[in-house]
């Protein structure tokens, strides 16, 4: 019984699709595309929604007791997506200013949104689009009809001829009803998505941060070039195999990388050992 009724169903779709004429293929082939983009656009947003921030900052909170801002760029590259892009821009903090790294998790940010809304307005528009066309189709075939019938037609002939026509509108609303909720969910995935980034923005927001340099010339000179510089907290100088200074400071008030600070001031290039980021 179940497969008598899908091989009725799909017996009377193919005498509507034979009646219809070109503007039902076209709907149909507009249509189609519009289901494959969107099913592709589905499994992309999934894709890269599986990792919340929450457990991308554990990640990173874990690696950076570890082994510093380095080790936790690379305990959450293989991520690839929005999340940990922008959260890897944030960890650049120090080698790069705060103008820097904000501009690079902007530019981030605008590459991502437009990679998860590619094609959403094309799918818009083929919602839109597909009930006009079936319109068209309908008006098209009724004149059509009236034309070949011409002042001495019989009823039957009428209504089969605007049967046909009506082919089209059915198609029409058919592809937009299948759409439309398909459409509406990829956009809530997308708000989604958007809602992780911000948050993301917020977990990111460092308080404090520690360095180790190894600068190669002019300690000294370092040492108050540093002191002298908006956001330094604390600097000393250190004795260790790898490194000459350690410095605090606050991400949200560096004007200049650490790098920068010292070769503007001292003409000395200094190597970031290690750093570690805290909120």
């Amino acid at each position: 019984m179940i497969l008598e009724f899908f091989t009725s169903t799909f017996a009377t779709i193919l005498e509507m699709f034979k009646n219809g004429g070109i503007i039902t293929y076209i709907i149909a082939i507009i249509g189609i595309y519009g289901l494959i983009t969107s099913l592709e656009k589905i499994h992309y947003l999934k894709k890269i929604s599986r990792v919340s921030p929450p457990q991308i900052i554990s990640n990173v909170n874990d690696a950076m007791e570890r082994g510093g801002s380095l080790e936790a760029l690379k305990s959450i590259g293989h991520y690839q997506n929005p999340v940990s892009k922008i959260i890897l821009e944030a960890l650049k903090i120090g080698y790069r200013n705060k103008t820097e790294v904000e501009d690079s998790m902007e530019r981030v940010f605008i590459v991502e949104m437009s990679n998860m809304t590619k094609n959403l307005s094309m799918l818009r528009t083929i919602i839109e689009i597909a009930p006009l066309l079936g319109l068209i189709g309908t008006v098209i075939g009724i004149w059509y009809t009236f034309k070949a019938m011409g002042v001495g037609g019989n009823s039957a002939a009428l209504a089969e001829g605007i049967y046909i026509a009506l082919i089209t509108t059915i198609a029409g609303l058919a592809v937009a009803i299948i759409l439309l909720p398909i459409y509406s969910y990829i956009t809530g995935l997308i708000e989604q998505e958007m809602d992780k980034i911000e948050l993301a923005k917020k977990m990111t927001n460092w308080g404090y941060a520690t360095m180790k340099l190894m600068v190669d010339s002019d300690i000294p000179c370092a040492v108050e070039a540093l002191q002298d510089s908006e956001g330094i907290v604390n600097v000393k100088e250190i004795n260790e195999p790898d490194s000459n200074i350690w410095v605090a400071f606050k991400p949200s008030m560096l004007e200049k990388s650490i790098n920068n600070i010292i070769l503007e001031k001292c003409n000395s290039r200094a190597e970031i050992i290690e750093s570690k980021l805290k909120q």
